[in-house]
């Protein structure tokens, strides 16, 4: 059987998004702000599409008074809250029928225990939902990697080839693994992701495809910013990369954020955590000094997404605890491909 990823432009079904859990904070103070911050998220996504919130049993009366009536609620337990990482990430099979490719998940290479629960809850999921399981034969968050939706991947040799992920497979047979459960047979990689990023560079806050053969990428123009090097590497590696229909990519800039740091370490900003709805955009910005770079990426992406309503939400409640608006959600298209 063979399977196709859509692109995440595809039309959507709903979304989904874990409710945070306290106890997998880092800065378990934080708690309010990082559950404001989901709900803010929630219920600009609501009023594209219908949201389903995965939440633990014993926070369904305090994800329902953050949120209301901007969701419904699933319970299914959990021990983190990053959908993208450990959610089932949906493909087509050959007759145009959704499945769900349940990855292999073990907290960013071990970085956090337990983890259990969320390896578990994509299966779970799957089930709730009646829809046919694959249970893929290697540890991957969905958040590494990314589609045009006609067979080309984006992703970084940092995270996809970390051996504190699959160890024991080369290049060669991960892409062979991504080919059976994804239909991807063209692959284009990135050295590595932002600098500080903990989930060892997800292609989400660097890269991703706006449509087939044009891709985002977020630079940097500081030569003493330790981003500099990667955003060069980045852009030479794109320069010379063709998709799977052979087409040159075109590359569009967005700069990056001033950088910001958060008791002593550096917040890893990227404008390129946005989501996209079903008709919009829902896109993280920082305020503050970051305001007029907050307003350049809008513009780019407005001109990019022309005719995509783009909604901006308070993308600091989020990243102190390591992530962002793409990092907390995952897309379920349509029931039926739409070709």
């Amino acid at each position: 059987m063979k399977y196709k990823m859509p692109a995440e432009w595809a039309p959507h079904e709903r979304t989904f998004i874990e409710w945070p859990v306290k106890a997998s904070l880092v800065y378990s103070d934080n708690y309010k702000e990082v559950c404001e911050g989901y709900a803010e998220v929630i219920r600009a996504i609501s009023k594209f599409e219908p949201v389903t919130v995965i939440v633990n049993s014993d926070d369904v009366p305090l994800a329902k008074t953050f949120c209301g009536n901007a969701a419904e609620f699933e319970v299914i337990e959990h021990n983190d809250a990053w959908c993208r990482d450990n959610g089932p990430t949906f493909v087509y099979d050959e007759t145009g029928n959704r499945v769900g490719v349940d990855w292999q998940f073990n907290a960013w290479g071990e970085k956090y225990t337990p983890y259990d629960l969320d390896d578990a809850m994509a299966g779970t999921l799957l089930e709730r939902l009646k829809i046919q399981r694959l249970r893929a034969p290697i540890i991957l968050e969905g958040g590494s990697i990314h589609t045009d939706g006609e067979g080309t991947l984006l992703s970084t040799e940092e995270c996809l080839l970390n051996p504190n992920r699959n160890a024991l497979l080369n290049r060669s047979a991960i892409e062979s693994i991504l080919n059976d459960y994804l239909g991807v047979t063209h692959f284009i990689w990135l050295k590595d992701g932002l600098f500080g990023d903990e989930t060892d560079g997800h292609i989400d806050n660097v890269a991703c495809f706006a449509k087939p053969g044009v891709i985002l990428i977020q630079t940097c123009r500081d030569p003493e910013d330790p981003n500099y090097a990667r955003s060069r590497s980045h852009l030479r590696s794109l320069k010379t990369a063709r998709d799977a229909a052979e087409r040159k990519i075109e590359i569009v800039e967005i700069p990056q954020p001033p950088a910001r740091y958060y008791r002593g370490e550096r917040l890893t900003l990227s404008y390129l955590n946005f989501y996209l709805v079903n008709g919009g955009l829902i896109l993280p910005v920082f305020g503050g000094e970051a305001s007029v770079a907050d307003e350049a990426a809008e513009a780019i992406l407005k001109r990019v997404f022309e005719g995509r309503e783009i909604v901006k939400i308070d993308g600091m409640k989020l990243i102190k605890e390591g992530g962002n608006v793409h990092c907390i959600t995952q897309q379920m298209p349509v029931g039926k491909e739409i070709k």
